[in-house]
């Protein structure tokens, strides 16, 4: 994976970096996997726009991602590598030996022609899906799951990754892209290397309309609205805002939002490091 820069003929050429797209194999989706996608436009059922700059963009179709990888032991070939609209990360179209057709997340190296496989038996090789229990202690993992079946939750976008650093009775201790390490039933599955499209990061728009393009709309700042839009408005000439917050009120940076008695608080060993 590669990005591609431009040169400057046009304003919105000037600081366009955009993929290469060059791993990808094929242009149209599998028709048995994917659905029409509705769009809300930010409005809730009744109609009301409950979430602010988001509408129009292109129309998208869903593809069905498989995140639990229940098929154990069936071998599945990589038929394509393909572009989904939906997520950052490329998916992968699997061919399994009885016939029938999944997408998954597209790991980082992972070839046409390649063979992957689930299960317990399973090697821990790049595409594989195994349970933690026999993931060796140090392997770079990702799409993990929270409790056994539920599918994966954790570690999906483009080019992230997590680390199992060792095992502690029936859990093993993750070291997760947010620098949090928490413990994990040895029996949730988890798939082996690292997400592709690592360079997604370096990519920039070059211009609003490409940001149209995806659904988002203009979004403007707090402190250039009225009192009565926004806490952060009002004032003479160019007044700061104050204490950073949201719309309705709530702080936007420093304020702990998670609930002190959360149920699975007991399962994270080190908090995210914070800058």
């Amino acid at each position: 994976m590669a990005v591609r820069k431009f040169k400057p003929t046009t304003p919105g050429q000037r600081h366009k970096i955009i993929g290469t797209f060059e791993e990808i194999t094929a242009s149209a989706p599998e028709k048995s996997l994917v659905c029409g996608k509705r769009s809300t436009g930010g409005r809730n059922n009744t109609g009301k726009e409950t979430v602010r700059y988001i509408g129009g963009g292109h129309k998208k179709r869903y593809r069905f991602i498989d995140f639990r990888r229940e098929k154990d032991g069936v071998p599945a070939v990589v038929k394509t590598i393909e572009y989904d609209p939906n997520r950052s990360a490329r998916i992968a179209l699997l061919f399994y030996a009885d016939g029938e057709k999944r997408y998954i997340i597209a790991p980082n190296g992972l070839k046409v022609g390649q063979t992957v496989l689930s299960g317990a038996e399973a090697a821990p090789e790049v595409g594989n899906t195994l349970p933690l229990a026999n993931i060796p202690v140090g392997t770079v993992i990702h799409n993990i799951e929270l409790r056994p079946g539920q599918g994966a939750l954790l570690v999906r976008s483009a080019g992230n990754f997590a680390q199992l650093t060792s095992r502690e009775g029936s859990y093993c201790v993750i070291k997760l892209p947010s620098g949090e390490t928490r413990q994990i039933l040895s029996a949730c599955k988890a798939t082996i290397g690292s997400v592709g499209n690592s360079d997604h990061a370096l990519e920039s728009s070059g211009k609003a309309g490409r940001s149209r393009w995806l659904g988002r709309r203009p979004h403007n700042r707090g402190v250039v609205m009225n009192p009565h839009d926004h806490p952060m408005g009002g004032g003479e000439g160019r007044q700061s805002g104050g204490h950073p917050r949201s719309r309705t009120g709530l702080y936007a940076k420093g304020l702990k939002t998670r609930a002190p008695k959360k149920q699975s608080n007991k399962y994270i060993i080190e908090r995210a490091n914070k800058k």
